[in-house]
């Protein structure tokens, strides 16, 4: 039932074809597909973000971000956690509804924000009640100045956006 509007779009692997609308499986062959997992799920499938993971279990926030959302998550790797001074994660894993609550909700925005929503100068409040900004130069987009290095990783109830660095919320 999709026009084709344009065709003969020539790529390095292949041809593309723009149509009018979305195509969607028959019934039977999505009744297979597999349901898609929210962002806890989804980080655990991932791989590298043990340490996240951890993280929202102790401070209680695995059932807040399996809820209905949509959020938008800013999930650090293992690797940024890891490049946190010495004996930072376990101080706030010590007191994980303090500080370690507010800089995880400083890593989630309400809403699903894709990477082709975000512009230079973005600034955007956080789950934690701050803003994040975004920037946005030479193929790099940075939210607080750690690069977002995967995008678009779509969940059940958001996004989310890998990064390289944990980023902390502002102090008064």
């Amino acid at each position: 039932g999709a026009t084709i509007v344009t065709t003969d779009i020539e790529a390095s692997n292949g041809v593309i074809h723009v149509i009018d609308a979305v195509i969607m499986p028959p019934a039977e062959e999505a009744a297979a597909m597999p349901e898609m997992k929210n962002i806890v799920e989804t980080a655990v499938a991932a791989g590298g973000f043990d340490t996240l993971v951890a993280a929202v279990t102790a401070a209680n926030l695995v059932d807040a971000l399996s809820g209905e959302g949509p959020f938008t998550v800013f999930a650090p790797t293992d690797e940024a956690f890891a490049a946190l001074p010495a004996g930072t994660i376990d101080a706030l894993l010590a007191d994980p509804s303090g500080d370690l609550t507010q800089i995880l909700l400083y890593h989630v925005l309400s809403g699903k924000v894709m990477a082709a929503d975000v512009t230079d100068g973005l600034e955007v409040e956080t789950l934690q009640g701050a803003s994040v900004k975004f920037s946005v130069a030479d193929g790099k987009v940075m939210i607080n100045g750690a690069t977002i290095v995967t995008t678009d990783i779509e969940a059940s109830n958001g996004v989310i956006h890998v990064i390289d660095a944990v980023i902390l919320p502002p102090t008064e």
